[in-house]
């Protein structure tokens, strides 16, 4: 194992736990242990980059201003694709609606506002940072850009299994794709940053499809 596989296989346990707590057991508030989560899985990532050469943070942190709309196109293309995969599936799948129905109630668990600012400044930063800045980053290390893509990206799809929901399992894997290739192309975290986050305020507030 390379210097990061082994903190990876760690870290990825670790998330599976997290993820059975806030789908599963839900002790606590979900948006609350979302926020803690992908904080903790972000700064260890960071951690175990920066124990490797702090020439990975900065190749993975290089920004340039072009960024800021790619972020801002791809999140609005990405929403298109949701939203009418959403008309497609209701018609096609018949528990399409109360599994979509399933994922909104987190709404109620705490001020949507509230929620908004959590995804827009911490919750999709922090996912960025963990799963394409130091999951699949370190699998393209490993096994090459294209494989850790596609590996990294069903590790990210699989730890939503335990919520035993079909569209949140397709929607985790849909996104870890489309995030897992803007990291590929861009080799920096910032375009999915900017992407992840506006996506993620725009589906659960702005202009959410239930």
């Amino acid at each position: 194992m390379s210097n990061r596989m082994k903190p990876l296989v760690f870290l990825i346990i670790l998330a599976c736990i997290f993820w059975l707590e806030m789908f599963v057991l839900k002790t606590f508030n979900f948006w609350l242990e979302m926020t803690i989560a992908a904080s903790l899985l972000a700064g260890l990532g960071v951690y175990f980059n920066h124990r490797n050469g702090e020439a990975i943070n900065y190749r993975l942190y290089f920004f340039e201003p072009k960024y800021i709309l790619t972020g801002i196109v791809s999140a609005a293309l990405l929403y298109l694709v949701f939203y009418t995969g959403d008309i497609i599936s209701k018609v096609i799948l018949p528990f399409a609606d109360r599994q979509v129905v399933g994922v909104y109630n987190n709404k109620s668990l705490l001020d949507p506002w509230v929620i908004g600012l959590l995804l827009l400044f911490i919750i999709g930063p922090a996912e960025e940072v963990f799963w394409r800045g130091f999951v699949q980053d370190t699998l393209a290390e490993k096994f090459g850009d294209n494989k850790g893509w596609i590996i990294a990206s069903l590790i990210y799809g699989a730890v939503h299994i335990v919520a035993l929901n079909f569209m949140l399992l397709m929607a985790a894997l849909i996104c870890g794709l489309f995030w897992g290739w803007m990291f590929k192309k861009y080799r920096s975290v910032w375009p999915g940053i900017i992407s992840h986050a506006l996506w993620d305020l725009t589906i659960f507030i702005l202009l959410p499809v239930r």
